[in-house]
């Protein structure tokens, strides 16, 4: 049984390991195989994070981490910074569980609309989050924030054209 819960500051020392074993997925895919070896976000991130964001770990039975969902709120979205599931345990409907539980906060919260940025082509990124609903932004409709996110991916070394930027409406309530 899943368990949807905010991060706290003792689950911070297990979130990179979980992002590690997340990117490991990449080693499937050729020419982006090297994500699987790049940089996560550090624990002194996630600190940042936790205290200027939205934070939640998805926990197994033992309370332990194997999923995390970290996001920020920008102007009137919530953009989602990080979605990490341990390798062990995709497939099994927990970054579904964190991304529709973070829909239902942003509402609650009375955000005009979650955003991310992902990749377009790859089965578990913009494929994913079209399905619960979000839209790709074309360049005619980028904000200036998920350009500027995009442009540094595309100095990190992502493909530019493989990126992309995307949305979700929000109804607030």
């Amino acid at each position: 049984m899943i368990r949807i819960r905010p991060t706290r500051t003792g689950d911070i020392a297990l979130l990179p390991s979980i992002e590690v074993s997340a990117g490991q997925a990449f080693r499937t895919i050729p020419e982006l195989a090297w994500i699987a070896d790049d940089d996560v976000l550090s624990e002194a991130q996630h600190q940042q994070l936790l205290r200027v964001g939205y934070c939640w770990v998805a926990t197994d039975d033992g309370d332990q981490p194997v999923g995390f969902l970290a996001a920020r709120p920008c102007a009137t979205a919530l953009h989602i910074e990080e979605l990490a599931v341990a390798g062990d345990r995709q497939g099994q409907g927990i970054g579904r569980a964190l991304m529709q539980h973070v829909m239902e906060e942003a509402r609650r919260e009375a955000f005009a609309q979650l955003s991310l940025t992902t990749f377009r082509d790859v089965a578990w990124n913009a494929p994913f989050y079209a399905s619960l609903g979000f839209r790709t932004l074309d360049d005619s409709d980028m904000p200036e924030l998920l350009a500027a996110i995009l442009d540094q991916e595309a100095a990190h070394g992502f493909p530019p054209r493989s990126r992309c930027a995307m949305v979700l409406p929000l109804i607030n309530r």
